[in-house]
């Protein structure tokens, strides 16, 4: 009711609302004033990891007015039955803009209020004792460092003194220890708001105000609370939410990138997933600092990833009287919930905002934004795309200790080194790793001394003692990536800087596990089933549930069967494509359910498709199966052989004799099916019965035992032939082509039995731009020796059993050829062998000319050209004193032989070559 200009609400005695919001007001940093009861309407928007806002209308009559005009800080409060007052997290917010009409009657005032945490932009980060090329340098340090170094000197200058804060540079706010480390350059004059955004942004940190405490937590921890298990939180529609629109767009779709790099790098991405109702759609983007192909692809995909289907924003409208779950109480900006997609199926979603309004008359309104799993993932694969680019985050490695070595002015050495890995699947479907590595310049020698740096080397191996260091990227930052690496292997990762040629020493190394792939295929789509003569037919349309084609990765489908809607499920069946699986002996009138998962190559298996269900059904009742039937109980017209005659049921003794008669048969209708064993035999057949025709059935062979030939054999999936060599036929070779290692391509395979040990088998791959041959295990499952792969943009040659013995040479269209693996100690390779390499340290001669013979063990079968390099002293002095000389003075096909004018020792490394 009204009373003058000043709107009054009359709360009836023992009606308690079940759910009220009011606004509260507070002094600046300080106690509370008193409540703002003569509002006309407020709206408040809650996001997550980013600032709220407040918008007011205020009577200028109204109690606490006064209030509204001076620096205020304003609460929206909430209770639910009538319970007490509570401040949600982020609910403070700070009375900083005002407006007003001077026609307006009632000298309504609106006031737009940004959230408590908008303060943080107000404090930012001065210069400090230590400075690298104009900003401030945070070496491989927590997020809660980073926060309290910017917090604690501003508050010690006198800013911002009312924040509190509730986190550690070791812990979270929920007491946990940070799951990252940052390195860090950041500008002087940067805001503690806008670094706390990009940390959110990039997956780093979750955040909010509580009060005007700050709490800052792991990202995806307290503030990614999974409210979908049971009792969790289920939003409805037409009892916790009446209005669910949803908009979608197409403006950002795409089905091919190309990934532009550094030196000339130009690689093309495509993604068949996509849609294109108008053909081929392309874009591009320039990755400033990537040179390696792997990792063009892997953020080519991340790219093609987030472009690949039509944008949907999904906004639900709130209802409060009978509502189940409540926002602000029962679920808040972060959590995952259950709600209606956007067709309505119920869906797990996550909050990323929470709208709550009232207006004058009390009414409550509000809305969620939320987003589905898509959604969610394009914003991870957008996070991992920018620390690929910008690099500075990384998770706390793999707390392993890195492998023992068998062991000008100087740069020195790098400090917070940190390396983030990440898999993806390269254009062949298989499962590669990359690695982005940050650290902190390097702006002085090792003894302090300023230095110009030209740039940073980077160098991994396998963590393992013994395992060669490769050098695997240059860079002129304090970034670089590399890739491919082997999935599911831990390496150790160092970098040094160089000047004017000279090598700086190593930074701490870096031990980080390269993840796997655990990303699993698309949800199949959903089975068409049907029954036919006592069988189920179960068909899949080889694609997923969103009608998409199935990923390079994609291995197979299994078709599970269940006797019951909840299971247990078993499964039946595999498809590798579209296609269908037949089910036989299951019992008439029974129902059956049916669905799919899919698995790809890493053996990550996708979540069920929708579930379907058929019975098997019988051709006559159940009191005339297995009798005689006359024709007078059959109706003219309703036995049609091809429909209603179930396999097998009509067998000869149930016929009369001499009751079917040839004019009785309709042509076609006595098929193999129909005959018995061995009635009909080579005698039977005219010579050219089966020239030029198709022939069909179980399978085609040339013997039943024995040594023999097998076409399509039981069992196969694709056009087959086998060639057993004898005994039990478990152990033989193949010959198959297949459709779905390449879409859209023909690919033959050939396989090959087990050895008599059952460790190794060999299969050849062959395609139109890809060719494979490698030695398996017993199963073909995994590599175990010998490789060559071939291919429209490389070459492979090599050995692979695992990541401690790879070893290949890659050849590329770039006209470089790289090395991967270990070279033999000299002494072990005989004479034959065409290079020897190797080093060795001679101690000092005591005076005079130090003169030694280096030996390769054997008399080599040729002449040698041995190259090498010699270091002066056996430790690492500055300066070349007093001045010297060495030659190799003799070549022989047993060594060769240094002369050095000087008598300390010296280390050689070399190599040779026979001629």
């Amino acid at each position: 009711m009204k009373k003058g200009n000043v709107v009054v609400q009359v709360i009836t005695p023992g009606t308690p609302e079940p759910y009220a919001l009011r606004l509260v007001a507070h002094a600046p940093n300080g106690s509370r004033l008193g409540t703002l009861p003569h509002h006309l309407g407020f709206e408040a928007g809650l996001p997550l990891n980013d600032v709220p806002s407040l918008k007011v209308t205020y009577p200028a009559a109204g109690i606490g007015s006064a209030w509204l005009e001076q620096p205020v800080e304003l609460a929206v409060e909430v209770s639910v039955g009538g319970g007490p007052w509570l401040e949600p997290p982020d609910a403070r917010f700070l009375r900083i803009k005002r407006g007003s009409n001077a026609t307006d009657a009632t000298g309504a005032r609106t006031y737009e209020c940004p959230g408590y945490a908008w303060m943080l932009r107000k404090l930012v980060l001065y210069a400090g004792p230590v400075m690298a090329e104009g900003k401030r340098p945070f070496s491989a340090v927590t997020p809660g460092a980073i926060l309290r170094t910017l917090i604690d000197e501003g508050q010690a200058r006198g800013t911002l003194p009312g924040i509190a804060v509730a986190f550690t540079t070791t812990h979270d706010s929920a007491g946990h220890a940070w799951d990252k480390t940052l390195t860090l350059q950041i500008e002087p004059g940067a805001d503690l708001l806008t670094l706390l955004l990009n940390l959110a942004e990039q997956g780093v940190l979750d955040w909010t105000m509580s009060g005007r405490t700050l709490r800052v937590y792991n990202e995806g921890t307290v503030l990614g609370e999974d409210l979908t298990v049971s009792p969790g939180v289920d939003l409805r529609l037409g009892r916790d939410i009446d209005d669910a629109p949803a908009t979608a767009t197409l403006e950002d779709l795409a089905s091919a990138i190309l990934v532009r790099g550094e030196a000339g790098l130009s690689v093309e991405v495509t993604n068949p997933s996509a849609p294109h109702p108008w053909g081929r759609w392309e874009t591009s983007q320039a990755q400033g600092g990537v040179t390696d192909s792997g990792t063009a692809i892997l953020l080519g995909t991340n790219a093609l990833e987030r472009a690949g289907r039509e944008r949907t924003q999904l906004t639900r409208g709130v209802r409060f009287g009978a509502a189940r779950w409540l926002p602000l109480v029962h679920y808040r900006p972060g959590d995952l919930v259950r709600a209606p997609g956007e067709h309505g199926d119920m869906e797990a979603l996550r909050v990323r905002q929470i709208t709550v309004s009232c207006d004058g008359d009390g009414g409550l309104g509000g809305n969620l934004v939320l987003n589905d799993r898509f959604i969610e993932r394009e914003i991870r694969l957008a996070r991992q795309a920018a620390g690929i680019l910008a690099g500075g985050v990384a998770s706390g490695g793999t707390g392993g200790t890195p492998a023992p070595e068998t062991s000008g002015r100087t740069p020195a050495a790098p400090a917070g080194l940190i390396v983030a890995p990440a898999a993806y699947v390269d254009e062949h479907g298989f499962a590669r790793g990359q690695v982005t590595a940050t650290w902190s310049p390097v702006t002085a020698d090792t003894f302090g001394v300023a230095l110009d740096v030209d740039g940073y080397e980077l160098y991994a191996r396998v963590n393992t003692t013994g395992e060669v260091w490769r050098h695997i990227a240059t860079s002129g930052g304090t970034t670089a990536t590399y890739s491919p690496l082997v999935v599911a292997t831990t390496y150790a990762v160092k970098v040094r800087a160089t000047a004017q040629g000279a090598k700086g020493a190593f930074g701490p190394e870096f031990v980080v596990l390269i993840p796997d792939d655990l990303v699993p295929p698309p949800v199949p789509s959903a089975l068409a089933l049907s029954t036919r003569l006592g069988v189920i037919e179960a068909a899949w349309d080889g694609h997923g549930s969103a009608g998409e084609p199935m990923p390079n990765d994609f291995e197979h489908v299994r078709v599970h069967m269940a006797a019951d809607a909840g299971g247990p499920w078993t499964v039946v069946d595999h498809l590798r494509a579209a296609g269908a699986a037949l089910v036989t002996d299951q019992p008439y009138g029974e129902m059956r359910w049916f669905r799919l998962t899919s698995v790809d190559r890493r053996g990550n298996e996708s979540a069920p498709s929708a579930a379907a269900q058929i019975a098997t059904q019988p051709l006559v009742n159940g009191d005339v199966i297995g009798k005689v039937i006359s024709g007078a109980n059959i109706v003219n017209g309703t036995v049609n052989a091809a429909d209603a005659v179930i396999a097998n049921t009509i067998t000869g003794g149930l016929i009369q004799a001499l009751a079917i008669e040839t004019p009785h048969l309709k042509a076609n209708a006595v098929t193999l099916d129909k005959l018995a064993a061995g009635s009909v035999d080579a005698t039977r057949l005219t010579a050219t019965a089966i020239d030029g025709k198709t022939i069909t059935g179980a399978f085609i062979r040339t013997a039943a035992t024995g040594r023999r030939l097998e076409f399509a054999p039981p069992g196969s999936t694709y056009p087959e032939m086998r060639f057993i060599p004898g005994g039990s036929g478990s152990n033989y070779t193949r010959l198959r082509t297949r459709d779905d290692s390449f879409p859209g391509e023909a690919t033959f395979e050939i396989t090959s039995g087990t050895n008599s040990s059952v460790t190794a088998a060999s299969q050849t791959t062959i395609a139109a731009g890809y060719m494979q041959m490698q030695v398996r295990d017993s199963t073909l499952s995994n590599p175990n020796g010998g490789l060559m792969e071939l291919a429209e943009s490389y070459a492979l040659y090599g050995y692979l059993h695992n990541s401690s013995d790879e070893q290949y040479f890659w050849f590329d269209s770039s006209g470089r050829t790289r090395h991967v693996g270990k070279w033999w100690d000299f002494t072990n390779l005989g004479s034959t062998a065409g290079i020897l390499a190797g080093s060795i340290t001679f101690a000092s001669a005591g005076s005079g000319a130090n003169i030694r013979f280096l030996s390769y063990g054997t008399e080599m079968s040729g002449n040698m050209g041995p190259v090498c390099v010699l270091r002066r002293g056996l430790s690492s002095p500055i300066s070349h004193t007093p001045a010297g000389s060495w030659y190799v003075t003799e070549s022989l096909q047993a060594g060769f032989r240094i002369s050095s004018s000087f008598p300390d020792g010296f280390a050689l490394y070399w190599w040779s070559h026979r001629h």
